[in-house]
């Protein structure tokens, strides 16, 4: 159901006040806007009168938000960002809806973009859009629909869909070791790649297999994919997701150090605000990637 009118400002009015709340002027606000001063001010004044609150107060030339104005025009930007997302999405794919997927990029490259053609394939009304995110950000506030999430449930305000744990395994060019060593102790032998987000991900892999040593420094990366292509090219031992891991070993790049494969320190979910009502593109993606973690699952 719809809210009443007299709780439904116009756009014209939202427009005017996220303008004038971001650049602190009527007249800098009247000139983005291709409007004069006065009608901003118009619309500015129709707004308070229909909240019945101040949202803005002038400090000589500048127009400062009340502690009102600061509150509502978070929501503002939201809905207007929303509005124009759902705009596009109608004139670029009216028969259905568009999906706005932040991912990691390994994990995005190697485990969900192949898995997507069929997503494709059995929901052509839904299309789907791809941007990079490394850590978590205020979702509900972003024109995101979701997101890939690495970790634990710690993510505020979202609903989680369990995806898989991350297991790893120790890979490196086929020219560094002749074969995988059969004692984890061994290595400690050879130098060690490290990842920036995982800094004691060497550590907790040779606990698990009941080595009490401490790993040498090594060259560190903030990615798995250049960490990838170091040891490709032979600078070391890299500690990689077995999906990652898995091309580069089928094509010869990568040889197993050791087929040892331990649990790392966190699973990969979806995520999704939770006070959004899940739309029906969201929707049937929740669905279709469950399936598909549950298939992965028991592999």
């Amino acid at each position: 159901m719809i809210a009443p009118r007299r709780f439904l400002p116009s756009i014209s009015a939202l427009l005017a006040f996220e303008a004038v709340a971001r650049l602190g002027s009527a007249t800098r606000a009247a000139e983005e806007l291709s409007l004069t001063q006065s009608a901003v001010s118009r619309q500015l004044k129709t707004l308070e009168d229909q909240l019945g609150v101040d949202l803005l107060a002038r400090n000589g030339r500048q127009l400062d938000l009340t502690e009102a104005g600061r509150a509502y025009v978070g929501h503002v930007r939201d809905v207007l960002n929303r509005l124009a997302q759902a705009s596009v999405s109608a004139r670029t794919n009216p028969q259905g809806g568009a999906l706005n997927l932040a991912i990691l990029p390994a994990f995005g490259m190697h485990w969900l973009a192949p898995r997507l053609r069929d997503f494709a394939r059995s929901h052509p009304e839904v299309t789907v859009n791809l941007s990079t995110r490394l850590k978590p950000f205020a979702i509900q506030d972003s024109t995101f629909d979701a997101a890939i999430h690495f970790g634990h449930e710690d993510w505020p305000g979202v609903s989680y869909l369990p995806l898989m744990p991350e297991t790893v395994v120790p890979v490196c060019a086929p020219s560094l070791m002749d074969a995988p060593v059969r004692d984890a102790a061994e290595i400690l032998k050879h130098p060690l790649l490290h990842l920036e987000t995982r800094p004691r991900g060497w550590a907790r892999w040779l606990a698990a297999l009941d080595v009490d040593a401490d790993p040498p420094a090594g060259m560190v990366f903030d990615q798995f994919s250049t960490m990838a292509q170091a040891a490709i090219h032979g600078l070391g031992v890299a500690l990689l997701p077995t999906f990652f891991a898995d091309p580069y070993l089928r094509d010869g790049q990568l040889a197993l150090a050791s087929d040892q494969t331990t649990q790392s320190i966190g699973s990969y979910y979806l995520v999704w605000p939770r006070e959004r009502e899940t739309g029906a593109a969201l929707g049937s993606f929740i669905a279709w990637l469950a399936a598909q973690a549950g298939e992965a699952g028991e592999k």
